[in-house]
């Protein structure tokens, strides 16, 4: 999905919730593994993106907490799709690393917030996406720092990442 397009998108469909289910069921279909987690966008603007899952067992672990994994799947889902409208469109970005820090368990549906600084065109950069995770009574369960690096699209490349 390009960043234009997605954007776009967003923005047509942003207004209602079936609107944003729909679009993020989209991203979902450009990036099949995370359809697992079921998310929905609630926010998607350059520099910050928000999406939640809702506690359901698919998501769950052994304990009927939301699973560790699940939650690092929404903090990647959240930073990539949140960089792709936020570099310049002569920019292309990849995952170059995670850090994560699962903080408290999460018993509720979660919330994933991610922000990024505005990303400088031109040159290759490494850009740290920051995402936390809340569960439904405001407690941060998880901590990412996402690693995207960003770097000028090759000539001829379309828009888009990678």
């Amino acid at each position: 999905m390009s960043d234009a397009f997605a954007l776009k998108t967003w923005r047509r469909l942003n207004g209602s919730a079936p609107g944003r289910y729909l679009f993020s069921r989209i991203v979902c279909f450009k990036a099949p593994y995370f359809r697992s987690i079921r998310p929905v966008f609630d926010v998607l603007e350059p520099g910050r993106s928000e999406a939640h899952i809702r506690k359901q067992r698919r998501v769950t672990n052994h304990i009927g907490t939301v699973h560790a994994i699940a939650m690092a799947n929404l903090c990647e889902l959240v930073a990539g799709t949140m960089t792709e409208v936020s570099c310049p469109g002569s920019m292309r970005w990849i995952p170059k690393s995670m850090t994560i820090d699962y903080l408290a368990k999460a018993g509720t549906d979660v919330r994933a917030e991610a922000t990024l600084e505005p990303v400088r065109e031109g040159e290759a950069q490494d850009a740290v996406v920051k995402v936390d995770v809340f569960d439904t009574a405001g407690t941060k369960v998880v901590h990412a720092d996402i690693t995207m690096y960003v770097s000028p699209k090759k000539k001829g490349q379309k828009k888009g990442s990678g």
